[in-house]
């Protein structure tokens, strides 16, 4: 390695950071603090436009000492008609529409020398600073490049009649070294992993050829990327120059390092000049092609000994750039777009086919040609229920269930998608290449349903200009030092168990794909499910229909021989009270009651049967008649009780069966009197009107009564389910509230309650009109 190598290695940037391959992708080359030598650089405030900071070079180029124009106008070097020039361009929205300034500064030995002047704004500070970089114009523009027009006209001739992409690329770079005069001219395609390839070359035919290399992506980090996205172009002219650095170090409006990322003249990365040297570049010069705002590739341009190409030469080479630009998005663009609309039609198709009556996964059997169009695959597999169905040149049934079994415990997305199989599964490279590419769409992991495309192996021969792989240096004391490649030499890598990546619009037709595969998959299921419920509910409505009818013929048949059982007891009272003791008729009386009590139960099992047996009657009723009704009924019992009844505003009128809703009052009502301990017992009786008017209106029945323990607000609408004592408040079957339920339901409503134990219960109910 150079002297001067080693001493770039430890040089520093204006953050202070060493720079060696560790770090320079994190190395800020926005703001290096120094420019390239052959201009000079002046940050001015504006309006006032002062020097308040400038490239310590004025002296080399002006015979004027950079300190000496610190804090001092333009005007001490420009004439006034130049300085109205650029006070007009700080009204243009677009400032740089007015480069290059023909400007004329007298030297300090009274000189007049011609620059052409680079006007830019401070990225973040428009409107406070302004850049002002001089170069020296060239004395004769047309003697510089000759027949000027007539290569730009023609190489604009020569986009548009090219027959392709690799065309375009070699007529641009011809035309860029026609106007330049480099020894080399390089169109320069970065890969999706961001490594670049020379697919164009124009040179001197003394000089190797480096078409068809490819190059790491290292050699060129993100951030310098970045900056070639926002900057069409850079140049250096000659990579043994000096650093010219910035005086002030830090600017007096940013407090820190000004940034240079639109500057011409900004000074470049100490390990970016090592590697040109090592190349044997003496001057270099790189144009920006852009697709969509991205950065697509680069012009690249070597010289073998210093070179300064004018700012006119370099706007017609940024004008081929553009133009080059515009013609690859258009030829991209349209190539893509009929891939596209050809991907979409054998979607459509598909999507066609799966809509039959068959399971799509059968149909897709059936038309196995489209299937690998969809993706431009070499093969394909179905898998439904775990059942893999092979398509193409697709793994046999071990393997590709192998594969299956993969994905299920590894990857959680919908769509998976690789041309590196074997990279992310290592088994796969025992598949001989069959495997090397994988696109899947899930349907239904747990069920093992799956759609599969597989791209077999593309052996590629990359040929590297040099080792990608080897960036260390051994040093001679035996240490490893990171430093740019030194080699260039070609380096032949074959690459194995990598297939043609997969385009965006196949992912996307595969991603739509899966979508109508789980819309229709649902819909199935839903078919299933539904009729299955159908049947169900048929079966669940004859068991519901034979148990009432089974439970009203044993309640009506059980009521005749507990009538005996009563008269008997009666009758053995009446004729034998005088032969039986004090304990027989003891036991005559509690045979009486039980019989009493199972006549009940019995009654309530015949009513319950009977509300579910029975048509309703539903008629437009008005609650409040119904309600009336109801409160007469129960007028005795709400005397006696002291009972207060709340009616906060009138009922609606309805449409339901008059009668059984009388019943649901009534039992609630007669619930909310008998479980109430409290000194002055109350009940209300009301509707809420639900936001939505569309939604059925909810009734209540409120009371201040003991109220219920949250535990048993599912259970206490069972049939004969009582929460005390068999006679403590007033007894009963425990069959009132289940009944309300049912009636309830067979309004098409729903019953559900609100209790704090101790202070009170509220029944809420719904009536869908029928």
């Amino acid at each position: 390695m150079s002297k001067f190598s080693k001493e770039y290695v430890t040089q520093t940037n204006a953050s202070n950071e060493v720079v060696d391959l560790t770090n320079c992708d994190r190395e800020p080359i926005h703001i290096p603090g120094s420019i390239q030598p052959h201009g000079l650089l002046m940050v001015l405030s504006v309006p006032a436009l002062n020097i308040i900071q400038i490239s310590n070079n004025a002296d080399a180029l002006l015979g004027i000492a950079s300190v000496s124009l610190l804090e001092q106008p333009i005007a001490q070097l420009l004439p006034s008609d130049q300085v109205e020039q650029l006070t007009a361009s700080l009204l243009l929205d677009e400032i740089e529409a007015v480069n290059p300034l023909a400007l004329r500064i007298q030297n300090s030995e009274g000189q007049e020398q011609r620059f052409d002047g680079v006007v830019h704004h401070v990225d973040g500070h428009e409107k406070e600073l302004l850049l002002l970089e001089l170069e020296p114009a060239p004395e004769e523009k047309r003697a510089y490049v000759p027949n000027f027009y007539q290569i730009m006209r023609t190489s604009a001739s020569v986009l548009q009649r090219a027959a392709n992409l690799l065309d375009m690329c070699q007529a641009s770079a011809e035309a860029v070294r026609r106007l330049t005069g480099f020894d080399r001219v390089m169109i320069y395609r970065f890969h999706e992993d961001w490594h670049g390839e020379v697919i164009a070359e124009a040179r001197n035919e003394d000089l190797e050829s480096y078409l068809g290399l490819h190059y790491p992506a290292s050699d060129i980090p993100a951030q310098a990327r970045e900056l070639y996205r926002h900057n069409w172009l850079r140049l250096i002219a000659d990579v043994s120059y000096q650093p010219a650095p910035l005086i002030p170090v830090e600017n007096p409006v940013t407090r820190g390092p000004i940034n240079l990322g639109s500057s011409v003249l900004r000074s470049v990365s100490p390990m970016h000049i090592m590697y040109l040297k090592n190349m044997g570049v003496a001057a270099s010069m790189s144009i920006s092609i852009k697709k969509n705002d991205q950065l697509w590739g680069l012009i690249s341009c070597h010289h073998n000994s210093p070179r300064f190409v004018p700012y006119t030469v370099r706007a017609a080479c940024e004008f081929l750039g553009q133009s080059l630009s515009l013609q690859i998005a258009a030829r991209e663009d349209i190539d893509d777009y009929a891939y596209e609309m050809h991907v979409k039609n054998i979607q459509a198709s598909l999507l066609e086919h799966i809509r039959g009556d068959q399971s799509p996964f059968e149909q897709l059997l059936q038309h196995p040609e489209e299937l690998l169009s969809l993706t431009n695959a070499q093969g394909a597999a179905v898998c439904f229920n775990d059942r893999y169905m092979p398509i193409g040149q697709a793994p046999g049934a071990a393997d590709g269930m192998r594969i299956v079994d993969w994905l299920k415990e590894h990857v959680h997305n919908d769509v998976f998608v690789t041309n590196t199989f074997s990279e992310h599964w290592k088994d796969a490279e025992q598949l001989q290449g069959m495997v090397s590419g994988l696109l899947a769409i899930s349907i239904s992991p747990l069920q093992g349903s799956y759609v599969l495309w597989f791209r077999s192996e593309v052996v590629q021969q990359v040929i590297w200009g040099g080792d990608p792989h080897k960036p260390v240096q051994v040093q001679p004391d035996g240490s490893a030092i990171l430093y740019p490649r030194t080699s260039f030499a070609a380096w032949s890598e074959t690459v194995h168990f990598q297939s043609q990546a997969w385009k965006a619009c196949e992912v996307d037709a595969a991603r739509g794909f899966r979508s109508a595969l789980v819309d229709r998959a649902l819909h199935d299921l839903l078919v299933q499910r539904s009729e299955e419920l159908a049947g169900l509910n048929k079966q669940l409505a004859e068991s519901n229909q034979e148990l009432d009818s089974f439970a009203y013929i044993v309640s009506h048949d059980l009521k005749e021989p507990l009538r005996g059982i009563n008269n008997y007891v009666n009758i053995l009272k009446t004729d034998f009270a005088d032969t039986l003791n004090e304990e027989g008729l003891s036991r005559l009386d509690t045979l009486q009651r039980l019989s009493h009590r199972l006549d009940s139960l019995i009654e309530s099992l015949l009513h319950y049967s009977r509300v579910g047996r029975v048509d309703l009657a539903f008629a437009e009723t008005n609650l409040n008649e119904m309600l009336d009704a109801t409160l007469e009924l129960l007028r005795a019992r709400i005397e006696e009780q002291g009972v207060e009844i709340r009616v906060p505003r009138p009922l609606p009128t309805i449409w339901c069966d008059r009668v059984r809703v009388g019943e649901i009052f009534t039992n609630l009502i007669t619930n909310a009197m008998k479980y109430n301990d409290k000194a002055e017992k109350w009940v209300e009786i009301g509707y809420q009107q639900p936001e939505d008017p569309q939604q059925a209106l909810i009734f209540y029945v409120r009371d201040n009564g003991i109220g219920i323990r949250d535990k048993y607000f599912d259970s206490i609408f069972n049939i004969f389910k009582r929460l005390h004592g068999r006679d403590k408040f007033g007894g009963g079957t425990g069959a009132g509230l289940t009944i309300v339920k049912r009636i309830v339901e067979r309004h098409g409503g729903e019953i559900w309650l609100e209790s704090t134990f101790g202070e009170g219960t509220t029944f809420y109910f719904t009536l869908q009109e029928g």
